[in-house]
């Protein structure tokens, strides 16, 4: 099949068309067009998302089977659960949203993905996405220690779809933190589940799994739909994955 060719402002393919396993390169629907905001909600409305290195031109994915990690199988691992109720009690440790977005997109862009040599996020994807977060539909979940950025990540949302896209760690577990916040306020506002786009065994350790693509599609095209949550972060949400603590003995 011909891979598509897109001039800026045509429309994206649908997911469906996306290059298969007997195709050069399965999940690849599109290249070309641009990384501008309403572009970039046409791609992720569609579940379609870009993905591409320096010498390459804009590329557009959509895999088949589709990573996500559906909240209520997040993984909390003992080791985890005890470094989290650990920060979560130290009122030097907090959980900020979309306090320093552009720090967080640029840190992540400084860490390589799982098992490249280099980033794919480029300077153009960094201004892309600083867009769309001034736009309202990119947004950061920060780990802060003692008053420094310690990690995070950043995620897309449309609705009440999130795409998680990348994070980043300065600190032991700070990026873990970040995840484990989202999931809390993804439980506390009725979202059932984070995009992760492609399989890696760290997120399977966390309870991702793999979903047909076709399924994926019509969790966002109903998600998409839905009133957006308030985008903020209260501590009270950690009720909705850690357990609560016993009493104390009298």
């Amino acid at each position: 099949m011909k891979l598509p060719w897109l001039a800026p402002g045509d429309p994206l393919p649908d997911a469906s068309r996306a290059w298969g396993e007997r195709d050069p390169v399965p999940g690849l629907l599109a290249a070309g067009g641009e990384l501008g905001v309403s572009s970039l909600l046409e791609a992720y409305g569609k579940g379609v998302f870009p993905w591409f290195s320096d010498d390459q031109p804009i590329l557009w994915w959509s895999p088949d089977p589709r990573m996500v990690l559906e909240v209520e199988h997040f993984k909390l691992h003992r080791s985890l659960r005890k470094t989290l109720q650990r920060f979560v009690a130290d009122s030097r440790c907090e959980i900020r949203f979309d306090h320093d977005f552009e720090s967080v997109i640029r840190a992540c862009s400084e860490t390589p993905r799982d098992g490249q040599a280099g980033t794919w996020i480029l300077p153009e994807m960094v201004q892309a996405y600083i867009a769309l977060h001034r736009a309202g539909h990119a947004h950061s979940v920060e780990t802060w220690i003692d008053g420094e950025l310690a990690g995070g990540l950043y995620c897309v949302a449309i609705g009440r779809a999130v795409f998680g896209e990348s994070m980043f760690a300065r600190r032991t577990d700070s990026s873990k933190f970040a995840l484990a916040a989202l999931v809390a306020f993804c439980r506390r506002n009725g979202i059932g589940a984070i995009d992760c786009q492609q399989n890696t065994g760290h997120l399977a350790s966390l309870g991702a799994h793999e979903i047909p693509r076709r399924r994926f599609v019509a969790h966002v095209a109903k998600a998409s739909k839905e009133a957006p949550p308030r985008w903020r972060f209260e501590p009270v949400y950690w009720s909705d994955i850690l357990p609560a603590r016993p009493p104390l003995q009298t």
